[in-house]
Order: C-alpha cells, then structure tokens, then sequence
C-alpha cells in the first residue's frame, strides 16, 4: 500500500470522525437517515449459483428487474446471466436468461449486465462474453414485458479505435436531451482507459468518443454518469491508484477533461453514482484502500451525497464486515426511491431502499 493510500485514508476516515459522523464506526440500522428496507433478493439456502457477482437493476412499468452473472465462479466458462423480477413485493426465483456457449465445443463466462430501461423503447440488457476482460466482447437483449420474456442476443460489434464495443461496461447509461444513449465505457486491453459508446437508434449503430486519457496516469474504468443543471456531466471511475477519478464534460459528452483525483478512496473496486430528481448526487462505493487495515479493500460498502461533485458527504454504512461487499448499481424509481443492489459476499445479491427525503 502506498504511502499515499495510507494517507488518504487515514484523512478521510479521521474528518469523519471529527465531523461528528460515525459512518464508518458501525452498519447504519434499517430506519435511520433514510435507510429504509434490506432484503436478500434469492436465499443463501438453496442458491442455484455457488457464486454471483457484479448485479443491475431497473424499474420498469411491470416493476423492478435485477439481473447479475453466476456460476462456479467469476472466469469460469458456466457463468451466466440470471435475473429476477419483483411481483407484489416479492421477488422471484432466479433464471438464467442467456450464456456464453458457442458451440458444443466452446462456452465463454459471461460477464457484468446493465439493464437500462429506453424511455420510449423496451427494456434493455448489456453484457459482455468471454474468456478475460481484455478480450471480451458486447452483446445486447431487449424485453418488450418487462424482463419477462427477451429477444435474441446481438454481438454489438467492433470500432477502430478501442476494438469490440463494450456497451456500458458496468454502470447504467444515460439518455440524453436529444433521445440518444450516452454508454459509460471503458477497455482493459491496452492501459485501464476510460471512453463513452453513444447511439441515436436505441443501439443499433454506435460512435466511439474516446478514449479520453492514455491510462498513464490514472489506470481507470467503469465510469458512473452525473448530470448537472447547467448541462455539465461528470463521471466517477475505478482506478488502480486508491482513489476514485472523475472527469468533466460542457458539451454534452462530446469531449471530456483529463481525469483527475476526486477526494474519495478506492480500493480498486467498482463504484456506481447516478443524479436524484431533487438534483444531488449520490454516489455507492468502498470508502477504502486496498491492503489497508480493517475495514479495507471490500470489507466496507458506504453512500455518500453531494451537490456539486466534488464536495462528498458519506451518510450511510450499508456494509462493514471482514467479507466482500462490492459492485453496486443505484437507481430511482419514479416514486423517488432508491433502489440499491450490490454482491453480498459473493453468494447472493443484496437490495436497499433509501428515501431521498430522509437522506441527510
């Protein structure tokens, strides 16, 4: 761990405690500053997967969707995409809606859905297939019932510049005031580089913006998208270097600033931020470095909000633990309730509710 990494933590974690916040100390109850309800989406007993990972959500007119990959184990070429769907409050018994097989000969794991829900289209499912991140590639399955039933997958095909199109590589898109879709994106084959795949018919054909950096400095991927009044956009990435990474756009996402260190830790882990109706910014992530003392790496999993980007306030500990609590996705419904999933210990995908209001 670098002495920076060090550095940074222990700042964090010690302006927390002077401020008066004691969300690092313990789990925050269910009830408390907003959060209010937990739920395992599919039992511990019984599971169908030994292992799950890397979870998605969305709501849709019929209800919430989830979806994740499982299998043996992340890499191994029976993972596959499994999905649930919430009926009256419950959720249902998990499927798999698609794999990696090729042929009687060859399977590859799949890899990170993201649903995302077209404002005047169906729902739609990104994931990757192959054997490495470095060599995957993009497909795409749309549902025209609410995740009950779902099309064909298409490959989305290749661009010049960054190889395979990727689709958003972990986190939701976003539609822009035009009807186009901004994808966050990024490779892992050539440096960790960040980059944007964008589509005006709903995914049929796509334009590459990016990479916006060489991977030099910051090694960083899976970029979340924030929206700002004044138009702006910002994105938050993973990087290798222990801290969370953002960038700026003023032109709609066409051109993007060299990333540059935010004022939040990361443990190399995925994060996911997305803007709120009453304009904030939340943000779920690891307030931690790797190798770091507990609670660090994975062991602890927090929400944090801002109103401008750049100034973060950690408000909840949704997990704290010597396990792994990782790879959330965070939504709003229209009623304005967030909706948070993210892998609990690799075994099964865990859901939050916050309300907005309640969160101060």
């Amino acid at each position: 761990m670098s002495r920076f990494s060090i550095f940074l933590f222990c700042f964090l974690a010690l302006a927390t405690v002077c401020s008066g916040q004691s969300v690092f100390e313990q789990v925050t109850p269910v009830g408390t500053n907003g959060l209010t309800f937990t739920e395992f989406i599919y039992p511990l007993d019984g599971r169908q997967t030994p292992q799950c990972h890397a979870s998605t959500i969305e709501s849709t007119s019929t209800g919430l969707v989830a979806a994740w990959f499982g299998g043996t184990h992340e890499k191994n070429p029976d993972v596959g995409i499994w999905l649930s769907r919430q009926i009256d409050g419950k959720w249902t018994l998990p499927v798999e809606i698609v794999n990696g097989v090729e042929s009687e000969e060859v399977r590859y794991p799949c890899w990170n859905p993201v649903l995302f829900q077209l404002t005047n289209g169906p729902l739609v499912l990104f994931y990757k297939v192959g054997p490495t991140p470095q060599s995957w590639w993009g497909m795409k399955m749309t549902s025209n019932d609410g995740g009950k039933t779902w099309s064909k997958p298409n490959k989305l095909g290749k661009d010049k510049t960054i190889g395979h199109l990727i689709g958003p590589v972990k986190n939701p898109p976003v539609e822009l005031s035009d009807g186009s879709l901004l994808c966050p994106s990024s490779t892992e084959h050539n440096n960790w580089r960040v980059h944007f795949e964008r589509s005006s018919d709903g995914g049929k054909t796509w334009e590459v913006i990016g990479p916006i950096h060489d991977g030099e400095k910051y090694n960083a991927i899976q970029p979340s998208i924030l929206q700002y009044k004044d138009g702006s956009m910002q994105v938050l990435c993973r990087t290798q270097e222990s801290v969370l990474v953002q960038s700026w756009s003023r032109d709609g996402g066409k051109t993007w600033t060299e990333p540059e260190a935010s004022s939040l830790p990361n443990p190399n882990a995925g994060t996911d931020a997305t803007t709120l109706q009453d304009g904030r910014q939340i943000l779920i992530y690891n307030h931690t470095t790797r190798r770091a003392p507990f609670p660090g790496n994975r062991n602890m999993l927090n929400v944090a909000i801002s109103s401008d980007g750049r100034n973060w306030k950690p408000v909840l500990t949704l997990e704290r633990d010597k396990s792994e609590y990782s790879y959330p996705t965070v939504i709003q419904d229209d009623k304005g309730t967030i909706h948070v999933v993210y892998t609990w210990r690799r075994q099964t995908v865990k859901h939050v509710e916050i309300d907005p209001k309640k969160l101060k």
